[in-house]
């Protein structure tokens, strides 16, 4: 990979139909950027199309691995390999084309003006949602504010994986206890930024549900993700927050960014 400023780590299981798309769409919104894909060893080639691509772009990077080992440890994953380079700015995203690649330079344009952590927020003015029906709506929405008010988040989105953290928050997160797993592990990484006093804003974007492909998260997996919210309020009441020094330089407030 080249050095850029910005990068994407982008996890990816059975997104051979998405994976060349995205690609094109992240970098013809920035053509600086570099994008690190986290590959669990998708049956249908997903990796192997972004390693023959890679040969001829170094923009793009791939850390393949054997069988499905979730969302969280691939972000983390991807966020290991790419702090060994230069970069400032670490953008995650989906592979579905449900977060719009169009929207990275208004997240980076957030972060550079002095955000530890910038989501991508269907909740907050101007964000939204297409293609989803009432139930989904109600789930998602009432899932979001149980984990706000259970682990007294300030952020409106806090299951939405589009985001682009500093290389602060980066480093923070990789020397972590992460326990939570798959979906449940984007609540964890943002109350840990904001537990070490790391500045958390949000900007609005439209979430558009996937045309190719199978969703990756299920009814099972969104009530699992509940119990782990509630294990992982009891857990971080345990632990002990980290120096305030880290919270005294980072803070700097949370809200919408339009």
């Amino acid at each position: 990979m080249q050095k850029s400023a910005a990068v994407v780590c982008l996890p990816t299981y059975n997104e051979a139909e998405n994976i060349g798309p995205v690609i094109d769409r992240l970098l013809e919104a920035l053509p600086s950027l570099d994008v690190l894909v986290v590959d669990d060893g998708s049956p249908d080639g997903t990796g192997d199309l972004v390693a023959e691509r890679a040969a001829s772009d170094p923009r793009l990077g791939l850390i393949r691995r054997s069988g499905r080992q979730g969302l969280g440890t691939a972000y983390l994953a991807g966020f290991r390999q790419a702090l060994e380079g230069g970069y400032v700015h670490f953008l995650t995203m989906d592979c579905d084309l449900s977060h719009a690649p169009e929207r990275v330079p208004a997240l980076i344009a957030a972060a550079a003006g002095g955000l530890d952590l910038v989501i991508g927020s269907r909740y907050v003015a101007g964000g939204a949602i297409e293609g989803w029906g009432p139930h989904r709506r109600v789930l998602s929405f009432g899932a979001n504010s149980f984990a706000r008010a259970w682990l007294r988040i300030e952020s409106h989105d806090c299951t939405s994986g589009f985001r682009c953290y500093s290389r602060r928050a980066a480093e923070l997160l990789v020397n972590s206890p992460v326990r939570a797993s798959g979906y449940s592990t984007l609540v964890e990484l943002l109350v840990r930024c904001q537990r070490a006093g790391l500045a958390v804003g949000e900007v609005p974007i439209t979430f558009v549900d996937r045309v190719h492909g199978k969703s990756k998260m299920s009814s099972r997996e969104m009530l699992e993700g509940v119990r782990s919210v509630v294990t992982l309020g009891s857990a971080l009441a345990r632990e002990p927050r980290l120096p305030a020094s880290i919270g005294e330089e980072g803070r700097a407030g949370a809200g919408a960014i339009r």
